[in-house]
């Protein structure tokens, strides 16, 4: 089965703006970080826009995301209101998880949108479960799990894998692989680098895609998807990808020269694709600019909405926990 991507003026600007969102959103975190107003762990997803942004552009209301602790730009691209994901950063009452979960665990059940795991890997069996919930009640939703290369040497992965694979679980396994996991590169970790290689181990067709153009990217995830849900079949995805930051604001990136991370960022998504765009005579300045313009809009929204919020009283501190008697 095979989709096609309809790339008409309008799908276009929709794509090269949900980029620069989620561009301009952590931009925006770095500075309110650097400010403490931000506190915690931050790990950036500046590079991977395409990833999030094709994929889920692929996906209905009714399917569900599962990410990682990287999910800011999974869960703009998916609808999430930016106003609440800001508060949520900033450990604020109006943050989508009350400001209790911070950057690592955005979480929205409105949007189908189960995760923020800070656990590398943990997202996995979460994707199971829900895939699973939804075969057993009987809807066609597809569970789209996002996971860096690096959740690949947890035990987890390959125990998913397995168990998608014998209960024909309708899961998009979307491996984002940007090379250096957490601090290394994958070719001195891994003795075999070929993750769609990994994933036939367990019988699950998989393919991999440039993760740094969108159009390829949501043409594979749409084919990916409309196979998952036809056949009732997990399918492996392996969007290949470069992360322009460090792994989280507390690395040095000793692994890596500065010189490599320039010359990823000539081939950057955005970059990359509004050039495309501006060469093949499909957008114009004035729509760039008013692109740009709109957004910067919706973060400074964002971030007085966040800014206007209170902090959760501390009487409240076990609201949502089950306090059950020891016994003694």
């Amino acid at each position: 089965m095979t989709s096609k991507v309809h790339l008409d003026h309008a799908h276009l600007l929709h794509l090269l703006k949900a980029m620069i969102r989620i561009r301009r959103f952590e931009a925006k975190c770095v500075e309110l970080y650097q400010a403490q107003e931000i506190l915690g762990f931050l790990h950036l997803y500046d590079g991977e826009e395409a990833v999030s942004v094709g994929v889920i552009e692929a996906l209905t209301p009714q399917d569900a995301i599962i990410a990682t602790y990287r999910e800011h730009g999974q869960a703009l691209a998916r609808g999430v209101d930016p106003g609440c994901l800001m508060a949520e950063m900033m450990g604020k009452l109006n943050g989508c998880c009350r400001g209790r979960g911070g950057s690592m665990h955005f979480f929205d059940r409105s949007h189908r949108f189960y995760g923020g795991n800070a656990i590398v890997g943990g997202g996995l069996p979460l994707a199971l479960g829900v895939a699973l919930a939804d075969k057993m009640q009987g809807r066609s939703s597809v569970t789209a799990c996002f996971f860096g290369e690096g959740a690949v040497d947890e035990g987890e992965f390959h125990e998913t894998l397995n168990l998608a694979k014998l209960w024909r679980l309708p899961i998009l396994f979307v491996c984002e692989n940007n090379r250096y996991s957490m601090g290394m590169a994958v070719e001195r970790a891994e003795a075999d680098i070929d993750f769609v290689h990994k994933a036939s181990g367990y019988r699950i067709a998989g393919e991999k895609v440039d993760g740094m153009d969108v159009v390829a990217v949501e043409s594979a995830a749409k084919n990916a998807v409309d196979r998952v849900r036809s056949d009732s079949e997990p399918y492996f995805l392996e969007c290949q990808t470069y992360r322009f930051r460090a792994h989280s604001m507390f690395d040095a990136q000793l692994y890596r020269s500065k010189d490599e991370v320039e010359e990823w960022r000539k081939k950057g998504p955005i970059l990359r694709f509004r050039t495309w765009l501006e060469a093949n005579r499909l957008i114009k300045a004035e729509e760039l600019s008013t692109i740009e313009e709109a957004v910067e809009k919706e973060i400074a929204a964002a971030v007085a909405f966040a800014a206007a919020g209170g902090l959760e009283p501390v009487s409240e501190i076990d609201r949502f926990v089950t306090m059950e008697a020891i016994p003694s």
